[in-house]
């Protein structure tokens, strides 16, 4: 079908996406370029794609000008889709828990490492940025479509994986141990914390043991991303 209307009810729906209020009420998002579109597809959650070219297989084509009401990106992409969000299942497998990360970029960088590294399940907590955040996806490379991410309240969380005999790691550079010194064991969960304050309080009791990444005096700290790809990584080279 061919919109070229600023004012069709599909535009407007489509432009709406890029607020997470609308996200939120329809159960949907938007997701750019041909790479995502492939991932999403692979998880069969698209609802319907858009594209500027006719030779292009979608559901509607487009002028240039709808493009740019509905894409946030300054280069337009050929081809845009709506897909479903993600379906929340229970935690499990390798565990990896965000209090409060607040920066999309490193959101989408700590998802692609999770799945490199073999995490099953990352658990969000309330007050971390938007999941289906527009930069979040990009910077996800379509790896959000191939992990279980949930929003929980994580003391309700961490308490439940107590009782399932999950060991719970957290950073702490001052008294933590250097991470090539630990052994991960088969069970576990890794907290990584906001950008600047680190893990709340509340949640370092969980803690069954406390881990640092040993670097140059001149550096004062590494981003969440940077941390928590570390961590992750040497959490399955050292079980």
């Amino acid at each position: 079908m061919k919109i070229e209307s600023l004012q069709n009810k599909k535009v407007k729906e489509w432009s709406k996406l890029k607020e997470k209020k609308y996200r939120d009420e329809t159960n949907t998002f938007i997701i750019e370029g041909e790479h995502l579109i492939e991932e999403a597809k692979k998880r069969g959650c698209i609802k319907e794609t858009i594209s500027m070219r006719e030779e292009m297989d979608s559901d509607y084509i487009v002028t240039k000008e709808i493009m740019k009401k509905i894409t946030s990106q300054v280069t337009l992409p050929n081809q845009i889709a709506i897909c479903e969000k993600q379906k929340e299942h229970d935690p499990f497998g390798n565990i990896l828990i965000l209090d409060g990360i607040q920066d999309p970029g490193n959101l989408g960088t700590i998802i692609r490492s999770a799945v490199a590294f073999s995490y099953d399940t990352i658990i969000l907590s309330e007050d971390s940025v938007d999941l289906y955040n527009e930069k979040v996806i990009r910077s996800t490379e379509g790896m959000i479509f191939h992990i279980n991410i949930i929003r929980r309240n994580l003391q309700k969380e961490l308490a439940k994986m107590k009782k399932l005999n999950y060991y719970i790691y957290g950073t702490n550079v001052v008294n933590g141990k250097k991470i090539s010194d630990c052994q991960f064991h088969q069970k576990k969960a890794i907290l990584i914390g906001n950008e600047g304050n680190g893990v709340k309080k509340e949640l370092q009791n969980y803690f069954d043991e406390t881990i640092y990444i040993p670097m140059n005096q001149q550096c004062e700290s590494l981003n969440a991303a940077i941390s928590a790809s570390i961590i992750m990584y040497e959490s399955e080279s050292r079980k």
